[in-house]
């Protein structure tokens, strides 16, 4: 089913409203390539024997593999698109917190909460979300973000 479209201005009258993505597995290959592409390869990551003998129990995802799936979880969400877009471009976070691990082999999904949608000037709108990653099963989000997108139209 195609997602639905709406302009910014319409997009703005939509404060509050809240979305979420389908659900994906989070795999051990998907931590792995992450890993290999930031370099980052702490042993909670991506040893499975070591990462048994910590308190997680197994290897677990980076917090940044959580925060950069946010553009896959929202293109997989029924968020509403904003149209007529040029262009959207990251403008920063007010605040990121990894609140609990997500172990590999775990399903998650994105929640998106509008919490802003300003006019900076014509054409250029600043939309502020709040991004979280939900993790199936349990009632505690793996992460918390407030984003902030530059929209031009």
């Amino acid at each position: 089913m195609p997602v639905a479209e709406m302009t910014a201005q319409e997009m703005a009258k939509r404060v509050g409203t809240v979305w979420r993505s389908d659900w994906i597995v989070l795999d051990q290959t998907t931590i792995n390539a992450f890993a290999s592409a930031t370099g980052d390869h702490q042993f909670i990551h991506v040893d499975s024997v070591a990462a048994a003998a910590t308190p997680f129990g197994g290897t677990i995802a980076h917090g940044f593999l959580l925060l950069s799936l946010m553009p896959k979880l929202s293109a997989m969400s029924d968020q509403p698109r904003i149209a007529p877009m040029r262009m959207e471009v990251n403008y920063g976070g007010n605040r990121t917190r990894f609140l609990s691990p997500v172990r590999s082999g775990s399903r998650i999904r994105g929640r998106f909460t509008l919490l802003a949608m300003e006019e900076k000037r014509p054409g250029q709108w600043q939309q502020t979300t709040e991004y979280a990653v939900e993790v199936d099963g349990t009632d505690k989000p793996a992460l918390i973000a407030e984003w902030i997108s530059q929209i031009f139209t």
